[in-house]
């Protein structure tokens, strides 16, 4: 089996606390937090292709519309601040 040799004091104590607090072992806390971190890093990886995705729609459904939105004119002054 490998080993997971944890020389630094800070993580040593967060792991602790961790297990202390889910009334488990320091081992187990350490899973269950990589398990939810990954998790997490999963759903935020799906979440921006999925987002990627949808403003890719917009901006063909966009580029399909023969008239402009609003011209330069339309957003900015004479002096190219925001109207």
């Amino acid at each position: 089996m490998a080993t997971l040799n944890i020389k630094d004091p800070e993580v040593y104590r967060l792991a602790r606390e961790l297990a202390n607090r889910r009334r488990t072992t320091a081992t187990g806390a350490v899973r269950d937090a990589l398990r939810e971190a990954l998790e997490r890093d999963r759903q935020d990886r799906q979440g921006r292709a999925g987002m990627a995705e949808r403003i890719l729609v917009v901006g063909r459904r966009s580029a399909a519309r023969p008239e402009a939105f609003a011209t330069d004119d339309e957003l900015y002054d004479e002096r190219g601040l925001p109207r």
